[in-house]
């Protein structure tokens, strides 16, 4: 079977480059005559390919020297706690900016940590479709939290909020290295390997050094693993790290590089993604669920136009039933993953770093067809 267009929100496609790589190396990696994936995590086989990682992060976010680059396990949804654990420590007071379903968990994780969670603006009011603009935040925080670019209803920050002395607090995990960012505007930054990095199995964190608190200052009962400073005082290597992913998230790196760092990158990211909104936009057939202005260039959620029905149970079956149907054919034409979450219906295209503009094209061509015998 050829290679399919992979529109998942994540795991999400990796470069085909990357894979091949990947595949040649798999029995035999720099000559060692094992696999990545048999190496101890402390041997000199194992060690030039995190050092590496870590570099390219530095290089190519432009990372400011005192800044720790980490590795960790447990996905963004550990970030929730870890976050609170580790910045909420002093004050117990945070600011959260509601913009969709991560953020609100990210802010009931600290809730349930014992920090006070204000809620300084919100989105919800139009199902998350926009969003907020808050220009500056002042107040007695230990610090702000954003979601920069929100999965499942497909909005991103077009500006980064003012938040003085107080440390702002960045998910990226669906938009890393999508564009490039000022790393010394934010505190601490994570994402998830498993949209625009790597295979799902490791969490970038970048984190200002006095951010990192002794394992005393953390809240009560903060376990060893979730203490940024266990990490940062040994090289990401405490326990046994997921070593492979972290030697494919190297090669990815390597990659975003030879396409023009983050600056190329998003140079082909806003050509697939205004590629694909002109032709939502200038639809009868088609919308973008997302408000102009707040657009991801990552996440493309879109509806019919069976989405505006009546709101009886005939019309929303049938909404239901074109949905399905699309899904469906385009699967059988070789593009994939394109179901919208349940929370904002129709279908979703996530077009990260690793999309070609091939694929965005075959994906309108099938839209343009799609709506022509629909």
């Amino acid at each position: 079977m050829s290679r399919v267009y992979n529109f998942s929100a994540g795991p999400s496609c990796l470069p085909e480059e990357v894979l091949k790589e990947c595949a040649a190396e798999m029995m035999d990696c720099n000559g060692t005559g094992q696999s990545v994936m048999e190496m101890s995590h402390r041997s000199s086989a194992f060690e030039p390919i995190i050092e590496h990682a870590e570099a390219q992060i530095r290089k190519l976010m432009n990372v400011p020297s005192n800044y720790k680059v980490l590795f960790v396990q447990g996905g963004g949804s550990t970030q929730f706690a870890m976050v609170a654990q580790n910045l909420g420590i002093n004050r117990k007071k945070a600011a959260y900016i509601e913009t969709g379903v991560w953020a609100k968990k990210a802010a009931a994780e600290a809730k349930h940590l014992g920090v006070e969670v204000d809620v300084i603006a919100s989105s919800k009011d139009k199902n998350y479709s926009y969003i907020p603009r808050v220009e500056k935040v002042s107040g007695d925080y230990d610090y702000v939290y954003v979601c920069f670019n929100n999965t499942i209803m497909g909005t991103h920050y077009e500006y980064i909020p003012e938040t003085g002395d107080i440390p702002l607090v960045a998910d990226m995990s669906s938009c890393i290295l999508s564009e490039e960012i000022d790393v010394s505007k934010f505190g601490l930054i994570f994402a998830g390997a498993q949209k625009n990095l790597a295979p799902a199995g490791v969490t970038l964190v970048i984190v200002r050094e006095d951010l990192i608190p002794e394992p005393e200052k953390c809240l009560p009962g903060t376990p060893t693993m979730s203490m940024y400073k266990t990490h940062s005082e040994n090289g990401s290597m405490y326990n046994t790290p997921p070593c492979y992913t972290i030697y494919v998230l190297d090669k990815v790196l390597n990659w975003i590089e030879k396409n023009g760092g983050a600056k190329g990158i998003n140079k082909l990211n806003v050509e697939k993604a205004e590629y694909l909104y002109n032709y939502l936009d200038n639809s009868e057939f088609y919308h973008a669920t997302t408000e102009k202005g707040s657009r991801s260039l990552m996440n493309v959620p879109f509806l019919t136009k069976y989405s505006d029905n009546d709101g009886s149970e005939e019309a929303q079956a049938k909404e239901k039933a074109i949905n399905a149907k699309f899904v469906k054919e385009a699967e059988a034409a070789g593009l994939v993953n394109l179901k919208g979450h349940r929370l904002v219906g129709g279908m979703r295209a996530s077009i990260y770093n690793a999309m070609t503009m091939d694929g965005v094209k075959a994906l309108v061509k099938f839209m343009e067809e799609f709506a022509k015998n629909n």
